[in-house]
């Protein structure tokens, strides 16, 4: 379920997604670098004069240490301030929503969106992000931080063959399905889903793709890598037809 959102926010900005199946590629002197998807999420913010306030979130991976310091190491070397949002094996802030509601950005790693769902909704960290959406904070992320901002979507989270997830945020009324063109269960299973009315309409992005979405609007699909598709797949019927987006290509970071 949805909900209206409104056109002024906190921030001064209307509420604002980035759902990708990318932002990150390997560094030269940092094992992790942000790619343009990362600083896209940045540039969607409007913010100026300051440093970025970033949270990244890997609750998807168990909050993994090693990965969180590579992220740390990419915020450096792109000039943001990184706030991680750990929850094991508690809370690693005393006031998790104010933390929230003080970026610009909100980053959520890939991993387990099944995993990410059941612990955000034990910390109650569900409702704090909508109300960050409602604010303005952008909220991004890539593969289950992509799926979570979502319906639902297809997840190997249970196991190796992929399966049907229906019961993400539903901050936005459609499903989604990532990595569209590297795995190739991804879209059959998509077409299935939204062809028996599993999943409702469905937003899919290649490896490197992200949609922009203003309130519940699908605005532009972008990318940082050149050849890579969006695609929209609607029910027609008892069956899925798919409508290919060409997505703008961002600038590499500088």
């Amino acid at each position: 379920m949805t909900d209206p959102t409104p056109s002024t926010a906190r921030h001064g900005r209307e509420p604002t997604i980035l759902a990708t199946s990318g932002g990150l590629r390997a560094g030269g002197r940092t094992t992790v670098m942000f790619d343009a998807l990362v600083h896209h999420a940045v540039d969607l913010s409007g913010v100026h004069g300051r440093r970025p306030r970033v949270m990244y979130v890997g609750t998807a991976i168990g909050d993994a240490e090693h990965f969180a310091a590579r992220t740390a190491e990419a915020a450096r070397v792109a000039g943001f301030d990184l706030t991680p949002l750990q929850l094991f094996p508690m809370p690693n802030l005393d006031d998790v929503e104010g933390a929230v509601l003080d970026q610009d950005v909100v980053w959520v790693m890939g991993g387990s969106v099944a995993n990410l769902l059941a612990v955000w909704r034990v910390h109650g960290l569900d409702r704090v992000l909508r109300r960050a959406w409602r604010s303005g904070v952008v909220l991004s992320g890539v593969s289950a931080g992509s799926i979570c901002w979502f319906r639902g979507g297809t997840t190997d989270s249970f196991g190796p063959e992929l399966r049907p997830l229906t019961n993400a945020l539903g901050f936005l009324p459609y499903g989604n399905g990532v990595h569209y063109d590297s795995d190739p269960g991804r879209r059959p299973l998509v077409h299935r889903l939204v062809g028996d009315g599993t999943l409702p309409d469905t937003h899919c992005t290649d490896d490197g793709v992200g949609l922009v979405y203003r309130g519940t609007e699908l605005v532009e699909a972008v990318t940082e890598t050149p050849g890579k598709g969006a695609y929209l797949v609607t029910r027609e019927g008892d069956k899925a037809v798919e409508e290919r987006v060409e997505p703008r290509r961002l600038p590499a970071p500088g």
